[in-house]
C-alpha cells in the first residue's frame, strides 16, 4: 500500500489538519535510470507555511491537491540506476509519499555509520548547515562578544548557540518556556535564558542578561522579540535574519517599531540568510559539524513523531512551540 499527502486549502493564518488529505495511491515501480524510494523520516518545517501561500518567494509555492514535498530521508529498494544499489540511504527534497520514484538527481546519499540517519534532517541536514552557514557569513562571531538566540530549543537555534560557544562567545538564548531555558544551559551550554512568555519587558530582560549589549543576533522568529533586541544592540551588531515565525500565520502585513535610526546610529547589518544560496558548500559544512559532533563539542536534540498520518500534526505543532530540537517523523 502506498498513501501520499496532498495540499488542499490555502489557510488563512494559522493552518490546519483540512488543509491536508491523506490519499491512497498506487505504488510506483522504477523505469529504467530511476529508483524506488522507500520514506524513512520525514522534515517538518516552519518555512513550509510560507510555501502553502500563493505568492512569489525563494522557492515555489505548493499547487493544490499535489503532494507536500519538504526534506525526506528515505531508503533505496530498487534500482534502475548505476549510481545507486538496494539499501542505500539518501536525503534530499522528495514528496510526503509512502513509496516514490525518482532519478537520483540532486539527493545525498548519507553516512548511516557517522550519525544516524534523523540526523541528516537536523544537525547533519538543512536546519545544522543553516546555523552554521548563517554564522559564519553574517553574524560572524568573534571570542569575547555577546550571541543572542531566539528559539534557542529549536533545531536551528540549539546549534547556533553551541557553535556560539565554540567561537568563545557569551551566548543567550530566547525560549518559550523555564523547561526550554533549563535545557539549552544544561545540555547546550547557554549562558542564559529568557522565556519571553512569562518576561514582560523583553527589552529590559535582554539588557539584564546582556550587560556589554548584543554584538550578533540569530533571529528565527521576528516580531516583538526583534524589536527587543534590537535595542540593545552594539556598534557594528550583525543581525542574522534566519526566520520569523512569530508572523507567519498573519493574514495582514505586520508592523512594528522602525529600525532604520538604530541601524544607522551602530551602524549594524541586518542580513536575510537563506541556507539554500550556499548550496556549494554544503559537503565543507557537514563535515565540519560532523567532526565538532564526534569531538563532543555539538550536542543535538530531536523530537519525533511516529508515523505518517502524524506527518500534518506534527507540522501544526510546530507552531505551538511542541518540539525540542529538530521535529521529525518517523514512518
Amino acid at each position: 500500500m502506498n498513501k501520499s499527502i496532498l495540499f488542499k486549502n490555502r489557510p488563512k493564518g494559522k493552518p490546519a489538519l483540512s488543509d491536508f488529505e491523506i490519499t491512497e495511491i498506487e505504488k510506483p515501480s522504477p523505469k529504467d535510470g530511476e529508483i524506488l524510494l522507500k520514506t524513512k523520516y520525514i522534515s517538518v518545517d516552519p518555512y513550509l507555511r510560507g510555501r502553502m501561500r500563493d505568492e512569489e518567494s525563494y522557492i515555489p509555492p505548493f499547487e493544490l491537491n499535489k503532494p507536500i514535498e519538504s526534506m525526506l530521508v528515505a531508503e533505496v529498494i530498487e534500482s534502475n540506476n548505476k549510481d545507486f544499489k538496494t539499501e542505500d540511504v539518501v536525503s534530499g527534497m522528495l514528496k510526503w509519499e509512502l513509496f516514490q520514484t525518482h532519478t537520483g538527481e540532486n539527493l545525498n546519499k548519507i553516512d548511516t555509520n557517522l550519525a544516524k540517519p534523523s540526523a541528516y534532517l537536523g544537525i547533519l541536514g538543512l536546519t545544522g548547515l543553516t546555523a552554521h552557514l548563517a554564522l559564519k557569513h553574517i553574524g560572524k562571531p568573534e571570542k569575547g562578544e555577546t550571541l543572542v538566540v531566539s528559539g534557542a530549543a529549536g533545531a536551528v537555534g540549539s546549534v547556533a548557540g553551541q557553535i556560539g560557544k565554540i567561537k568563545g562567545c557569551r551566548v543567550v538564548g530566547i525560549a518559550g518556556s523555564d523547561e526550554k531555558i533549563d535545557h539549552i544551559k544544561e545540555k547546550f551550554g547557554y549562558d542564559e535564558g529568557i522565556n519571553y512568555k512569562t518576561t514582560e519587558n523583553m527589552q529590559k530582560a535582554i539588557e539584564k542578561n546582556c550587560p556589554d549589549g548584543v554584538d550578533v543576533y540569530f533571529d528565527n522568529v521576528g516580531g516583538e522579540t526583534l524589536d527587543a533586541v534590537m535595542m540593545n544592540i552594539n556598534r557594528f551588531a550583525r543581525i542574522i535574519n534566519c526566520g520569523a515565525i512569530s508572523i507567519y500565520n498573519e493574514k495582514g502585513v505586520p508592523t512594528g517599531p522602525r529600525l532604520e535610526g538604530i541601524m544607522i546610529k551602530k551602524s549594524a547589518l541586518m542580513q536575510g540568510f537563506l541556507v539554500r544560496n550556499h548550496f556549494d558548500e554544503f559537503k565543507s559544512s557537514i563535515k565540519e559539524l560532523a567532526g565538532w559532533l564526534n569531538e563532543g563539542k555539538l550536542k543535538y536534540d530531536e523530537t519525533i513523531v511516529k508515523g505518517f498520518d502524524e506527518t500534518p500534526q506534527a507540522f501544526l505543532d510546530l507552531f505551538e512551540g511542541k518540539n525540542t530540537g529538530k521535529m521529525v517523523v518517523e514512518i
